[in-house]
């Protein structure tokens, strides 16, 4: 569903730093080149690009919508190679416009915006056709699962976000460059890729290489991306960030998603579904190895949330509700949404996985925000590099139980209090039945009752139920795991009951 999400209305309010001037020539190129770029850029001072023409900025979401790109005169449609790459209109959420070029042979040059490209109703409304124009973002077709037929799998547009979907997924949460002061009270900074290179493929090449050059008023940055489609969209990132002033508060591998409601908390929507989000939790594998799984929220007040850790092996915002009726929506597609698992590659260090969960009342708003937040800051001047792997599409294979579902809610008979109920999957560690598990539920906050672990017959897996009495209290933190013969049986279930 795309709408007036929280990614596109952020993006409005972003600015960058002029285009490169040898920008309307063919020049050679290679990696490199874009990192020289970007820490040239870091030594000026940051000068915003300029908007399109005002009456694109005009344009509203349905005058938007009567233009849309030819798929059949996208780029390399009339070639062999592997990929065709369509492009996107600026306005609207986008207010300036950025620079694509294609390189072949080891030389880029740029791809002129062309109005022509795109069809359009009746009702399109008459547009400026000279002034600060070019295209918003761009969109990856491949050969997937149909041949002849190349498919989209992948954007980029807007900020520096960027989404894809594995085989048979829906679009939903985002991915983003760079992350900065999310959360904050003086607000957040959105750096823009402002130009693209697109590595042309040869035919039957199945992997696709895009390089990016972001910039911000406090950092910028040269990207690799080395994007391979399939049953889950795998992409090798790498990242040279040349900050402009000291960075306290940025996040590396930002993900950004929808929850809305869930079983956990639906009382404030008078809705038919019985969930609505693009993602129901973060999934974190620590440096020691340890599984955790904490479902989202969607909190009366923002909450932050930070898992303190030492080089972590991976998180990520996962889809665990796969059943259409999980969701009942059949527009939507909630339950073909994918997960989306970041693995650092090499050490990041000492920090935290941070999870923001922001008050929302509709899901066109984006109102969950992952990323690693480093502890020690990045200094003006400095050169960082990064390296990771995104995977679109499902989770990866982790040795533990998994949580597939958390709900609660107020005891009815008895003491007062909530009941909290914890679905692990069936497993073969569940196999000699719920007996044969020790409970450990606890809180630092409220006394818990021990916990009762039954068979679920739908599920085949166990149901954990356990009660506690928050009082007075505002928030409460929750944690349970089940262990057999002393060892961990389930990934750590975390929670963060909210009045």
């Amino acid at each position: 569903m795309m709408s007036m999400s929280r990614r596109s209305f952020l993006a409005a309010a972003l600015s960058s730093t002029a285009l490169p001037s040898w920008a309307a020539g063919a020049t050679r190129f290679d990696h490199d080149m874009v990192v020289r770029l970007a820490q040239d850029l870091a030594t000026r001072a940051y000068r915003a690009r300029p908007t399109v023409p005002q009456d694109w900025l005009n344009l509203t979401y349905e005058q938007y919508q009567t233009r849309w790109f030819r798929n059949k005169d996208a780029l390399w449609s009339d070639t062999e190679r592997s990929y065709n790459v369509d492009f996107f209109l600026p306005g609207l959420y986008f207010p300036r416009a950025i620079t694509v070029n294609t390189v072949e042979d080891g030389t880029a040059r740029p791809v002129p915006f062309d109005l022509g490209l795109f069809d359009k109703t009746d009702k399109a409304p008459a547009l400026s056709e000279t002034g600060n124009l070019g295209y918003s973002g761009l969109r990856l077709r491949t050969e997937l699962s149909l041949p002849g037929i190349k498919n989209e799998f992948c954007v980029f547009q807007g900020a520096s976000y960027f989404r894809a979907i594995g085989i048979g997924d829906t679009y939903g949460l985002s991915a983003r460059g760079l992350a900065l002061k999310t959360g904050d009270p003086e607000g957040e900074e959105f750096p823009e890729f402002i130009e693209y290179w697109l590595e042309a493929p040869e035919p039957g090449q199945r992997n696709m290489v895009v390089h990016a050059l972001m910039d911000s008023p406090s950092v910028s940055g040269a990207y690799r991306f080395d994007i391979m489609p399939g049953d889950n969209c795998v992409m090798d990132v790498t990242a040279t960030l040349f900050p402009r002033v000291e960075l306290d508060h940025v996040g590396l591998g930002p993900l950004t998603s929808m929850f809305l409601y869930d079983a956990t908390d639906r009382t404030r929507f008078d809705d038919f579904r019985p969930a609505v989000h693009d993602s129901d939790g973060l999934l974190v594998v620590n440096g020691n190895g340890e599984t955790l799984w904490r479902p989202l929220a969607n909190p009366r007040q923002l909450q932050i949330s930070s898992f303190v850790d030492t080089n972590p092996r991976g998180f990520g915002l996962m889809q665990r509700a796969r059943a259409f009726s999980d969701f009942a929506d059949l527009e939507a597609n909630y339950h073909k949404r994918p997960g989306l698992w970041v693995e650092p590659q090499g050490d990041w260090g000492a920090g935290a996985v941070t999870l923001v969960e922001i008050p929302a009342d509709q899901e066109i708003y984006d109102n969950i925000v992952a990323y690693w937040r480093p502890r020690t800051p990045y200094a003006p001047g400095s050169r960082v590099e990064l390296s990771y792997r995104l995977t679109w599409g499902g989770e990866p294979a982790l040795p533990m139980p998994r949580v597939i579902e958390t709900a609660g809610g107020k005891r009815i008979f008895g003491d007062p209090g909530r009941i909290m109920t914890v679905d692990f999957e069936d497993h073969p560690l569940f196999h000699d039945g719920p007996d044969a598990m020790n409970i450990h539920v606890s809180s630092p906050h409220v006394e818990t009752s021990k916990g009762v672990l039954q068979r679920n017959p739908e599920t085949g897996g166990l149901r954990l139920a356990f009660s506690f009495d928050p009082g007075e209290r505002k928030m409460v933190e929750l944690r349970a795991q089940l262990r057999k013969d002393g060892a961990p049986a389930s990934e750590v279930w975390l929670y963060r009951w909210t009045a």
